[in-house]
């Protein structure tokens, strides 16, 4: 559906540095992830790779406090300490690298606004946990909600649905934005304990933003067919009926059975149908302005394979009639899945259409009722 030019790879070289987490491993999956991508030949002709400028002080203000700002640029000059408990330390060069991936994602969403790309992947963005006035959970800048107010401000777009598939809760973006009419899912694990403890189906959104924060909280161990099943009852419609003018993606690939700190069970193939669904969607919605960001993933390997699909998918080189050497990106058999684990979704899914979907005048009922 893309033309060969058409897509963009945000990458910056201060993506293969130190991160936010404070897992050394996690670092590396920049590097994996784009070195990957290359060796397929995605690439060059297939693949424009676009380097971005930091955002500006003015552009972090608007989705952050003025004296949180100033906080981090303190915490990055002492160079020691942590911004959020011991979840997202503080060192000498993290300002830059945070406003970095800010500026990647804004220049995603620009380029795709003006029509220089159709669709831009910046994999060191989907910073979903950062607040207001606070980091949390890897996160600094919330480069989602800063994307958002820009494509509103500047391009005067009223209808922003952002879709989160990581495996934690986005709490920033929806915190953020949980009194406007702009369209927020996450599909999460949840289970009231788990990180960050938020993303039930009840938390809908409040006064004008009433209906517009969607949470599907699943149970550990889902796996592909369960969670595909889940996603088209629930994305598909909601999307369809908002009428999106841009779709932001959270790509978050810890949802993948191989990633240590989620407990769900997806692999590369689910990873592809999310692609191929959500691409689908981009262009027949909201004319093809599709922006993906990174997101968590703390499996170099398992993270770069579904970068690599993703980026396959939106520049055609990857269809169903794919062979090598794409389709070994795809050779995971995905696990046994308890039968229970099936029902607990299956009643989440009835839950968020009965609390959701008459908002948006939509029946509550599946096609299967």
């Amino acid at each position: 559906m893309s033309p060969a030019g058409d897509v963009a790879l945000i990458f910056h070289e201060v993506y293969r540095g130190r991160g936010f987490s404070p897992m050394k491993a996690s670092w590396l999956r920049y590097g994996v992830g784009y070195d990957l991508m290359a060796s397929l030949g995605l690439l060059g002709d297939r693949v424009r790779v676009v380097r971005p400028d930091p955002a500006t002080q003015d552009e972090l203000l608007l989705a952050h406090t003025a004296e949180y700002v100033h906080r981090v640029r303190v915490a990055d000059e002492a160079g020691v300490g942590f911004l959020d408990g011991p979840d997202t330390p503080s060192w000498q060069g993290m300002y830059c690298r945070a406003a970095t991936a800010v500026g990647g994602t804004l220049l995603a969403a620009r380029w795709t606004m003006v029509g220089d790309i159709a669709h831009a992947f910046n994999p060191a963005g989907g910073l979903h946990h950062a607040q207001l006035d606070r980091a949390s959970g890897f996160c600094i800048f919330n480069d989602i909600v800063i994307a958002v107010r820009v494509l509103q401000r500047e391009f005067g777009l009223t209808r922003i649905a952002v879709v989160d598939i990581d495996g934690h809760h986005g709490d920033g973006t929806q915190a953020l934005l949980y009194d406007e009419p702009i369209l927020t899912i996450s599909l999460h694990q949840y289970d009231g304990r788990f990180y960050p403890g938020t993303g039930r189906v009840e938390e809908i959104g409040r006064g004008a933003g009433a209906g517009y924060s969607v949470n599907v909280p699943l149970s550990r161990r889902v796996g592909d067919a369960t969670y595909l099943g889940a996603f088209d009852a629930i994305v598909p419609p909601l999307l369809s009926a908002y009428r999106p003018e841009f779709i932001i993606v959270q790509f978050g690939t810890d949802a993948h059975v191989g990633d240590p700190l989620v407990g769900l069970s997806l692999t590369t193939r689910a990873y592809a149908g999310l692609a191929r669904r959500l691409h689908a969607l981009g262009h027949e919605l909201a004319r093809g302005r599709l922006l993906f960001l990174g997101g968590g993933g703390y499996n170099p390997p398992s993270v770069a394979r579904c970068w690599a699909i993703l980026m396959a998918v939106l520049s055609g080189a990857l269809t169903d009639e794919t062979r090598e050497p794409f389709a070994a990106l795809l050779d995971e058999t995905s696990p046994v899945e308890d039968p229970s684990v099936g029902r607990s979704v299956a009643t989440t899914v009835e839950q968020v259409r009965a609390q959701i979907f008459p908002f948006h005048g939509l029946p509550t009922a599946t096609h299967s009722d």
